[in-house]
C-alpha cells in the first residue's frame, strides 16, 4: 500500500472475490498497481462462481462484435497461454451442437455462420452419421450437428484460486470476511468503510456479481443495472458415466438461454444442466428434486446408457443476469469507478479477458504503473482426473477421501498460507474431499479431525449438508 499523511492508500479496491474479481486482482497486480481485493465471505467463490458447467468457451454463439465475444476470446487465449505455468488443466473434449428436430436442424447453418463470423474457423457441419461416428451412444433421432473442436472443459475452482494466488505473489492483497458498508468519493479518493475497518483507494472496481447492483447503489447512490438472478440446477452422474460420452453435447440455443448441456467434468464425472429459472435467490441456490428428476430423464433421453448410471451429487448455481443480455461493464471517470456487472454463463472463460479490458479502461483514464518485471507463477495442485494426482507422488501420508483420491498432504496444504480454505465449501473446492460417491459419509470424520481448527465453522458443528452443498457446487 501507499502511505500518505499516515493513511494507507491502495491504487485499486476490488469488491468481490468471484472468478472475475480474482482475475481482476491478478491483472492489476501484474501491471504494478497497489491492489486490494475484498470479499464479504470467509472464502473466495462464495457466490455465482462456485456453481457452473466449467466449459472453456470459444465464443461461437456470442453476439458478433460484442464486448462479451471480445472478452471470451481474449480470456480463452490467455488461459491457454498461462495454464501450464499455473498448473491449470484442460480436458480436450470438443463439443457438438445437436439438432433433434427439423426446426433445430434449420438453425444449424446460422450457428455455423455466426461461429465463423466470430472467428471460429474450425466449426463444421456434421451429418447424423458423422455425429454418431463421434458419439455412438447418443439416442436415435439426430438430424445433424455442428462440431466445435475447441470447446473444452476446465477446472472451475482452481483457475480463480490460481489467479488470486498469482496476484498475492506479486504484491496484491486479499481481505476476506470484509463487507463493504459505505463508501464516499472526494478529492480523488475513495474512503470505504467495511466491517473490518476503513480502506482508502484511488479507484473502486465493482466485481460483486449477484450483489453488483447493490454495491453500485451503495457507492454511487444509484445503479445503472438490476441483477435478476437466474438459477441453474445440475445433476452429477457417477464417474463410470464418462465411459459413455466423451464430447460435450450442446442444444441449439435460444434467445433466452444456452440450454441444457451434457458434458464431462475435469473431475471424471458427467453433468447434465443447467436449467434457467428466474429467482429472487441471491445467497442460496436451492434445488428442486422434481426438476432434478427431469434433468436425469433428459440426460437419459440423449444418452440412454445414463439411465443405468447412479447420480453422485446434485447442485444449483446462480447467474448474475440483468435486464439485458450484454455484459454491464462501464466506467465513471469523475468518480474513479468501474463496474463489471451482468457477467453470466461465460464469466469463467471471459474473466481474464474482462480483467484486461477493465485495465484498459483504467489506463484510458490516465492511470499507469510499472508492470512487474519478473512475475512469480505459483502453481495450484492438480484436481483433474486425467492428470496425475498427488497420491502418485510419495510422501502423501494417507488417502483420506477414497472416492476422490484425496491425500492427507493435499488437505493439510489447502489449510495453509494466505489463501487457505476457511470454510467447508472452500476446502472441498480446493481438494475434492467429501465430493465423491459417498459424499463424505466415510471420510468426513477424518477430514474434520484435520480441518476443524482451521475453519470458521468446524465441520463437526455443521448440520447435515443440504442438497445444494453436495457435489460440485
Amino acid at each position: 500500500m501507499i502511505e500518505q499523511a499516515g493513511q494507507k492508500i491502495v491504487d485499486v479496491l476490488i469488491v468481490g472475490a468471484g472468478v472475475v474479481g480474482c482475475a481482476m486482482a491478478r491483472r492489476f497486480a501484474l501491471e504494478g498497481a497497489k491492489t486490494l481485493l475484498i470479499e464479504r465471505a470467509p472464502d473466495i467463490l462464495a457466490g455465482a462462481s462456485k456453481g457452473n458447467s466449467a466449459i472453456l468457451h470459444t465464443g461461437y454463439d456470442a453476439e458478433p462484435g460484442s464486448l462479451e465475444l471480445a472478452c471470451v476470446k481474449a480470456g480463452y487465449e490467455e488461459y491457454l497461454a498461462i495454464r501450464e505455468r499455473l498448473n491449470l488443466p484442460v480436458l480436450e473434449t470438443g463439443a457438438m451442437v445437436i439438432a433433434w428436430s427439423p426446426e433445430e436442424e434449420a438453425k444449424l447453418a446460422e450457428i455455423i455462420d455466426i461461429a465463423r463470423r466470430n472467428g471460429i474457423a474450425d466449426a463444421q457441419m456434421l451429418s447424423a452419421a458423422q455425429a454418431y461416428g463421434r458419439e455412438p451412444n447418443l439416442a436415435p433421432g439426430i438430424r445433424g450437428a455442428v462440431l466445435l473442436p475447441r470447446e473444452h472443459i476446465m477446472d472451475p475452482w482452481s483457475a480463480p484460486l490460481a489467479y488470486l494466488g498469482q496476484a498475492l505473489a506479486n504484491g496484491g492483497e486479499f481481505h476476506r470476511d470484509t463487507a463493504l458498508v459505505a463508501a464516499r468519493f472526494a478529492d480523488g479518493l475513495w474512503q470505504a468503510e467495511t466491517n473490518s475497518g476503513p480502506i482508502a483507494a484511488r479507484w473502486l472496481i465493482n466485481c460483486a456479481g449477484l450483489w453488483g447492483d447493490h454495491v453500485e447503489q451503495l457507492v454511487l447512490g444509484t445503479s445503472s443495472f438490476t441483477i435478476k438472478p437466474r438459477k441453474g440446477q445440475f445433476v452429477v452422474f457417477d464417474k463410470a458415466a464418462s465411459r459413455v460420452i466423451t464430447t460435450t453435447i450442446l442444444p441449439v440455443p435460444t434467445e433466452r438461454t444456452k440450454g441444457i448441456v451434457l458434458c464431462r467434468t475435469i473431475f471424471g464425472n458427467v453433468i447434465v444442466g443447467p436449467t434457467a429459472e428466474e429467482t429472487e435467490e441471491r445467497d442460496v441456490a436451492t434445488v428442486d428434486h422434481a426438476m432434478l428428476e427431469r434433468l436425469k430423464a433428459h440426460g437419459a433421453r440423449l444418452v440412454p446408457a445414463l439411465a443405468q448410471m447412479p447420480v453422485t451429487a446434485i447442485y444449483a448455481g446462480l447467474r448474475p443476469a440483468t435486464e439485458v443480455k450484454p455484459y454491464r461493464i462501464h466506467k465513471h471517470d469523475d468518480r474513479h469507478y468501474i463496474a463489471a456487472g451482468g457477467i453470466r454463463s461465460t464469466g469463467l472463460t471471459g474473466a481474464l479477458g474482462i480483467a484486461s479490458y477493465v485495465y484498459g479502461l483504467y489506463q484510458q483514464a490516465g492511470n499507469s504503473h510499472a508492470p512487474v518485471a519478473q512475475p512469480r507463477w505459483p502453481m495450484v495442485p492438480n484436481l483433474a482426473e486425467h492428470v496425475a494426482r498427488d497420491m502418485a507422488t510419495p510422501g502423501y501420508g494417507e488417502i483420506v477421501c477414497h472416492c476422490e483420491g484425496v491425500t492427507r498432504r493435499e488437505i493439510e496444504q489447502a489449510l495453509q498460507g494466505e489463501l487457505a480454505a476457511r470454510d467447508v465449501g472452500g476446502l472441498k473446492r480446493r481438494t475434492r474431499a467429501m465430493m465423491g460417491r459417498c459424499q463424505g459419509f466415510y471420510c468426513s470424520g477424518a477430514v474434520s479431525a484435520l480441518a476443524d481448527k482451521h475453519l470458521a465453522v468446524p465441520l463437526a458443528a455443521e448440520s447435515p449438508l443440504p442438497p445444494r452443498e453436495r457435489g460440485l457446487g
